[in-house]
């Protein structure tokens, strides 16, 4: 294990990842979710993007795919902040990093701190770019920062202004919004109606509860992967992922392990028996836990349907039946994607709070 000594009383050390979280070296990890947890509400103000550690571990775990390494800044025996170091294994052009300091800990050179060991991970991965998130909340204050598509604005954060210090540029802005699945549901199912009647006898609404069922994988995988392609994504430099049914799996174990429930709504193009559109719902274990909406994609070949209308709207009604008492769905979309937050704005979604999509592209 690397530890680093940045200061008096400041040291950064990488996490180990525990087998179980109640053996005796899941502490840290306990740690960092419950960091993470405060983080996210601090700089939005709201809990909705609260995690369990049951929910994270198996992320950590699994390496087959993609490698999350973390490194936490101590001092004494006190934690006051992380940093995760993120990428795909096939995937070879960027890392992701996920910076976690709580307001009263900036300022003391922590954040810098941790900045810089994890570029300093990302240039020996032989990585060659860098890309940030940053949380806001929904009013975007008097000095707001613009991304270059010229879509949206986030509010000037210490974390935001620490990036653009440090060489990132703000490439996107997603907006999150937040869907009341208590309201009726009359208006999701008129909309359904009327979708479906646009998109006609070539398109059939095809719904499952992960796992997904084998003879699926292979064509939900030729969808997830454009995701990588099919979605709006300003300057940020992205791989084209390669998926396959063995990668379905190993994806829908680590929602299993996590004890996560997922209902994946999908419209199957009758004439070639390929997945056209998909949406993707997900809760935790504990009743009443807000609902995340993870992936949303109508593949481009295939829009102009209303194929986003449908998936939308039949995900939320078969999830009143799955989780009954969620009281929402979250979801976070790109602003310059008009076409899906048109449909979300439609539906009764709302913005809730922003994200900001930073890079760097090192030499």
């Amino acid at each position: 294990m690397t530890v680093t000594h940045t200061g008096p009383g400041l040291t950064i050390t990488e996490m180990v990842v525990p087998a179980h979280l109640d053996d005796a070296d899941a502490a840290d990890f306990h740690a960092l979710v419950a960091l993470n947890n405060a983080v996210c509400l601090a700089d939005t103000g709201l809990d909705d993007l609260s995690r369990t550690a049951a929910e994270m571990l198996p992320e950590w775990q699994d390496r087959t795919d993609h490698v999350t390494r973390t490194f936490l800044a101590h001092e004494g025996r006190a934690l006051v902040g992380a940093v995760t170091v993120g990428h795909g294994v096939a995937e070879p052009t960027s890392a992701e990093v996920d910076l976690m300091v709580l307001p009263e800990h900036w300022g003391r050179g922590v954040e810098q701190a941790l900045l810089d060991r994890a570029e300093a991970e990302v240039r020996a991965l032989g990585r060659r770019v860098m890309q940030a998130w940053t949380l806001h909340r929904a009013a975007a204050g008097t000095a707001p920062l613009v991304p270059k598509t010229g879509w949206g604005a986030i509010s000037s954060t210490p974390h935001a202004r620490l990036l653009a210090e440090n060489g990132f540029a703000l490439e996107q802005v997603e907006r999150n919004s937040a869907f009341d699945l208590q309201a009726d549901p009359a208006p999701v199912e008129r909309m359904l109606a009327e979708a479906l009647a646009v998109a006609g006898d070539d398109y059939r609404v095809v719904s499952w509860t992960v796992p997904t069922p084998p003879e699926l994988r292979a064509g939900y995988a030729w969808a997830l992967s454009r995701m990588s392609t099919d979605v709006p994504s300003g300057d940020l430099e992205i791989d084209e992922e390669t998926w396959d049914a063995e990668r379905i799996a190993r994806r829908d174990a680590r929602f299993v392990d996590g004890g996560q429930t997922v209902s994946v709504a999908a419209v199957e193009h009758v004439p070639t028996g390929t997945i056209a559109a998909f949406n993707e719902l997900v809760t935790g274990s504990a009743p009443g836990e807000v609902t995340h909406q993870y992936c949303t994609l109508v593949l481009k070949e295939h829009r102009g349907h209303r194929l986003g209308i449908v998936v939308k709207c039949a995900n939320i009604l078969r999830w009143r039946g799955i989780a009954p008492q969620s009281p929402r769905i979250t979801t976070f979309n790109a602003e310059e994607n008009r076409p899906m937050l048109d449909i979300n704005e439609a539906l009764g979604f709302a913005p809730a709070s922003y994200a900001g999509a930073w890079q760097k592209r090192l030499a």
